[in-house]
């Protein structure tokens, strides 16, 4: 498998086969036809590409060239629960193409896949690797009274995060269908997911954009992790205040195992409510493969919210 160094024309359409990740893919070096984001996901998927791959030696899997990763392989559980979401969220996102585009979904991954998404949270918050949430260009202490939430940057392959990866190829299988078909907007990329803590003690976030000048950004896609969430005791809401609608507001509680997709720029100025019990969430960020060029030519700062000039080569890490 080799890196493909040249612009390929399609390069908008190509993910790679297992987990659907669209950034820094590898081709395959027997049929160049097939894409994956590292020697291991090929491995993996090298049962079905056989069947398909033209130069393929059916005795073997195809030698690589990049360097075996340490990363654990997924359990065959993990597997057999990647299936197609519904065309319900599609559908959604569709018809409201151009309005605020907001669609929520409970009940998206199921209990069991919930608490084991869940579980890899807290160990990560366990482990030490939550750091305060920063704002681009803002530095000091003025942050914590504009937000309040404890982040770590995910891309998958870390270890212990497996069930955090699932729930990544599982939103990308939801934008892939709905790409194409969300007005003008053509994804071709994402963020990593950031996992996000609110720790209780009233903490929050106040009214904002998450897009408001062009980064790219153009669908934040949320889940929510709060088993028994009580949102009379617990606060938390997540309030959007769709444009144009001075009046009017839409509350969304974050229940566990609830998905939460809207538009990311001016359309959906949004706030995090006081929380008074630990909220849990990871926000995946899909781009707009135009602007998204267009924020790259400026040298949009947008590495998650750091204030550091983005890595064009590398998934930025943006919020």
């Amino acid at each position: 498998m080799e890196k493909d160094r040249k612009k390929d024309p399609d390069e908008d359409k190509q993910y790679c086969e297992l987990c659907g990740k669209m950034e820094n893919l590898l081709k395959c070096g027997r049929c160049r036809n097939s894409f994956y984001c590292s020697k291991d996901h090929q491995t993996q998927d090298w049962r079905k590409h056989k069947l398909v791959c033209k130069e393929a030696d059916k005795s073997k899997v195809p030698s690589q060239s990049v360097k075996t990763s340490k990363t654990p392989q997924p359990s065959p559980q993990t597997r057999k629960d990647s299936v197609t979401p519904r065309c319900e969220p599609v559908e959604k996102m569709i018809s409201n193409a151009d309005v605020s585009g907001i669609f929520n979904n409970t009940k998206h991954n199921g209990e069991e896949t919930g608490l084991a998404i869940l579980e890899n949270v807290v160990a990560l918050q366990q482990s030490g690797k939550f750091t305060d949430g920063q704002l681009v260009s803002q530095r000091g202490d003025s942050t914590r009274d504009i937000r309040g939430d404890q982040i770590v940057w995910i891309e998958g392959n870390e270890d212990g995060c497996g069930k955090i990866r699932f729930l990544m190829s599982r939103m990308d299988d939801l934008l892939r269908l709905c790409n194409g078909r969300l007005g003008n907007y053509s994804i071709n990329g994402r963020t990593k997911a950031m996992v996000a803590c609110y720790p209780g003690e009233g903490k929050g976030y106040v009214r904002h954009v998450d897009n408001p000048n062009g980064d790219g950004r153009c669908v934040t896609c949320i889940y929510y992790l709060n088993k028994d969430w009580d949102a009379k005791a617990h606060g938390g809401l997540l309030r959007i205040f769709p444009e144009g609608k001075a009046s009017y507001a839409i509350d969304i509680e974050p229940k566990f195992d609830r998905l939460l997709l809207f538009w990311s720029d001016r359309r959906n100025p949004h706030e995090v409510q006081p929380a008074h019990a630990t909220r849990y969430a990871i926000t995946v960020w899909y781009f707009d493969r135009e602007e998204r060029a267009r924020a790259k030519e400026k040298y949009v700062t947008g590495a998650g919210e750091k204030g550091i000039k983005m890595d064009l080569n590398k998934p930025s890490d943006v919020t």
